[in-house]
């Protein structure tokens, strides 16, 4: 993902696209989200959703999964080209989490990151802090999960 200097506001990550099938949705939910909207079909035609719905921690756990496969991509790339990847630290957290239109049994969902600001850290200046907005986007082109996540950049020349 290269290193703070190289990012900019408005830069997006398209990070790939994922289908939730039923087997899917009902394997993660039964470890994780045994709810019965997303263990039965039945019972998700019934609920508000109007059939089998996927978790909303499932569509953000398939987030993270195409982000950390994204971001191992672009490593490999930057190696290949002779660079050394950037090392990028942990997230101070999230915020704002939604998720807006209900992931049914057959949608698919692709998902994009955006940065939205930047700043230096002003306790750590080996590091930057991104701000970027992270959404899943359905077939139909509707926003269906959003949420705004911080991260450590590392920085090439750090400031101290």
């Amino acid at each position: 993902m290269g290193y703070f200097e190289d990012m900019e506001v408005g830069l997006r990550r398209d990070l790939g696209s994922f289908t939730f099938t039923g087997e899917r949705i009902k394997t993660f939910a039964s470890q994780f989200d045994p709810q019965p909207f997303h263990l039965d079909e039945d019972e998700g035609r019934r609920s508000l959703f109007g059939g089998l719905a996927a978790s909303g921690w499932h569509v953000a756990s398939v987030w993270m999964k195409l982000m950390v496969a994204d971001s191992r991509r672009e490593a490999v790339e930057a190696v290949a080209r002779g660079e050394k990847p950037g090392m990028w630290g942990p997230s101070p957290g999230f915020r704002d989490m939604r998720w807006l239109k209900p992931v049914l049994a057959g949608d698919t969902i692709s998902y994009a990151s955006e940065v939205e600001s930047l700043r230096a850290s002003g306790s750590r200046p080996e590091w930057g802090v991104m701000q970027v907005r992270n959404t899943g986007t359905n077939q139909r082109g509707e926003l269906v999960f959003s949420f705004l996540g911080s991260v450590f950049a590392p920085r090439r020349h750090p400031r101290g």
